[in-house]
C-alpha cells in the first residue's frame, strides 16, 4: 500500500486514516513494528505533532501499541479492537476488515441487543417505560407512510425498549449502534422495509412487554429486528428444499 503526502488541512486525519487502513488491509502485520515517528513524518510530510496524534487515536482503536521511547507495534484487531473501530470506519479497509459487511453485521447486533432488551423490559420494566413504548409505537404509526419519518420514529421506540431493561451495556451499545457513519439508524429506509412498515408488530411488541411476557417479547423483537435480513444460505436452501417437496408430494 503507497502512503501519500497529507493535504494541508486535517493533516492528523490524514495521517490516521492511511495508517489505520493499511494496518487492516494487512501492510502492516500483527507485532510488526510501524515507521519511526521521524520516518513518518518524512513520508506524510507533516510535522511529528501530528504523527503523534495520529498514533493515540491508532492506540485508542486497539491497532497499535505506543512504547514511550520504543517501537510502535502492531496489534491484532481481531483481538483488541471494538465497536468504535467500526465506527471510524467509513471506507473499505481492504479484506481484512469486510466493511462492506458492516451494516448487515451491525443490524444482527442491533437485533440480539433488542430482542434480549425486550425480553428484560418486560420483566422488570418499569410502569412508565412500558407506557413510553406504547407511546413511541403511536409515533411510528403517526409518520406512516414516511419512510424517514418511520425511520426516527423507529430509533427512538428500540431505544424506550433498551432504556426499559435497565442494562447500561445494552443502552451503551446501542448508542454506538445509531451514531456514526455506519450506523444503523443511518440505514437506508428501503433497507429497513420490512420491520418500518410493521406497525402492528410493534404494537404486539408493546403488548407483550406490557404483560410481562418475556419470552414473547424476546421473539417478537427479534422477528421484528430480522425482518429486513437476507435469509441465512442454510435457511434458502431449506426452504427451497421444502418447496420442491411440496411440489413434488402434489404432483
Amino acid at each position: 500500500m503507497t502512503l501519500t503526502p497529507a493535504p494541508r488541512s486535517n493533516v492528523s486525519d490524514h495521517v490516521f486514516a492511511q495508517v489505520r487502513d493499511a494496518i487492516l488491509s494487512g501492510a502492516y502485520l500483527p507485532d510488526a513494528s510501524l515507521p519511526s515517528e521521524r520516518e513518518l513524518a518524512a513520508t506524510f510530510e507533516v510535522n511529528r505533532h501530528a504523527v503523534r496524534e495520529a498514533l493515540r487515536r491508532l492506540q485508542q482503536l486497539g491497532l497499535v501499541k505506543v512504547s514511550q521511547g520504543g517501537a510502535t507495534r502492531v496489534l491484532d484487531w481481531r483481538l483488541h479492537a471494538g465497536l468504535d473501530l467500526a465506527m471510524s470506519t467509513a471506507i473499505s479497509a481492504g479484506d481484512a476488515l469486510p466493511v462492506g459487511t458492516l451494516v448487515r453485521d451491525m443490524m444482527e447486533m442491533r437485533a440480539c441487543i433488542g430482542a434480549d432488551s425486550a425480553r428484560l423490559c418486560a420483566l422488570r420494566g418499569t410502569a412508565a417505560a412500558k407506557e413510553q413504548i406504547a407511546a413511541r409505537v403511536d409515533d411510528l404509526a403517526a409518520a406512516a407512510p414516511d419512510l424517514d419519518r418511520m425511520g426516527e420514529a423507529n430509533v427512538a421506540l428500540w431505544r424506550a425498549v433498551v432504556t426499559g431493561s435497565g442494562n447500561t451495556a445494552y443502552l451503551l451499545a446501542f448508542n454506538s449502534l445509531v451514531s456514526g457513519a455506519l450506523a444503523v439508524g443511518h440505514v437506508p429506509p428501503r433497507l429497513r422495509t420490512a420491520e418500518l412498515l410493521d406497525v402492528a408488530g410493534h404494537r404486539l411488541l408493546s403488548d407483550h412487554i406490557a404483560g410481562g411476557a418475556g419470552d414473547l417479547a424476546e421473539a417478537q423483537a427479534r422477528a421484528l429486528l430480522t425482518a429486513s435480513l437476507p435469509a441465512p444460505l442454510s435457511a434458502r436452501t431449506g426452504s427451497s428444499a421444502a418447496r420442491k417437496d411440496s411440489s413434488t408430494t402434489r404432483s
